[in-house]
């Protein structure tokens, strides 16, 4: 029986690199390239449209960025995977562009060797960052300290659960773990979210913490005078488990 078709969109401004592409994948004859577009708007408007499985994209994009784009298509066709192959390789533009939801990064100098390679990896639901980029991406990785803190807001609850689930998912993969206090509801949609994406839950249940955030208000309550001794306490436990758990050097923690 014929293999079903794996449908990619490919993204990039420079078109002779079509070409090249097409001589790599066509060792896998089921992946079927559906669209060659040329910036990152369309990217994003093709995506959506189309819903492919697989975009392969470019980081330096008329219209917009690559990565901007990512995170739109992120949101609009949360389904498609996305591999970077981009002549871009130094490590803050890769952990960047791997946050806005890429699964995976090829740098074009080394694309005969690691195109196909990432191009499975990320098909099976795995992260593939190309070789010549890993120490840089962990020593980058490495310089942010276990104080390093960041809030982000949400317009809905659509995006707020968008975002958590791949907040953890990228934490997870890097052998973090992870608390999360949120609402009941919140919660059931972040789990289903994540087991949409792959996420083997089951094998994660350690470095997953979750709270209902009814019950932890008391415990992370802060006074009038600004006393943060009951939040110091009502902080402790969850943290600590969470470090038990973690795998990875700087442990991710998720609070909404």
């Amino acid at each position: 029986m014929e293999a079903p078709k794996i449908r990619l969109l490919l993204v990039d401004d420079y078109p002779p690199w079509y070409g090249f592409i097409r001589s790599v994948l066509q060792i896998r004859p089921e992946l079927q390239i559906v669209l060659e577009v040329s910036d990152g708007l369309a990217a994003v408007q093709k995506a959506q449209e189309l819903q492919p499985d697989l975009i392969v994209l470019d980081i330096g994009l008329p219209q917009l960025s690559g990565i901007e784009a990512a995170r739109q298509i992120r949101e609009r066709s949360p389904k498609s995977k996305i591999l970077f192959l981009s002549q871009e390789s130094s490590p803050e533009v890769v952990e960047a562009a791997l946050n806005a939801g890429a699964e995976g990064y090829v740098v074009k100098s080394h694309a005969a060797g690691e195109l196909l390679p990432a191009v499975n990896a990320v098909l099976q639901g795995k992260q593939f960052v190309a070789a010549s980029l890993i120490n840089d991406l962990s020593n980058l990785r490495n310089e942010h300290v276990a104080d390093h803190h960041q809030i982000k807001f949400y317009p809905d609850d659509s995006a707020l659960v968008d975002g958590f689930a791949h907040f953890m998912e990228a934490a997870l993969k890097i052998g973090d773990a992870v608390v999360v206090i949120t609402t009941e509801s919140h919660r059931a949609n972040i789990i289903q979210r994540l087991g949409t994406d792959g996420v083997d839950l089951a094998l994660k249940r350690e470095q997953i913490i979750f709270f209902d955030v009814a019950d932890s208000l008391s415990a992370f309550r802060v006074d009038a005078s600004g006393n943060s001794v009951q939040f110091a306490k009502g902080a402790r436990y969850p943290f600590v488990e969470a470090l038990d758990a973690a795998t990875g050097k700087h442990p991710h923690v998720a609070v909404g």
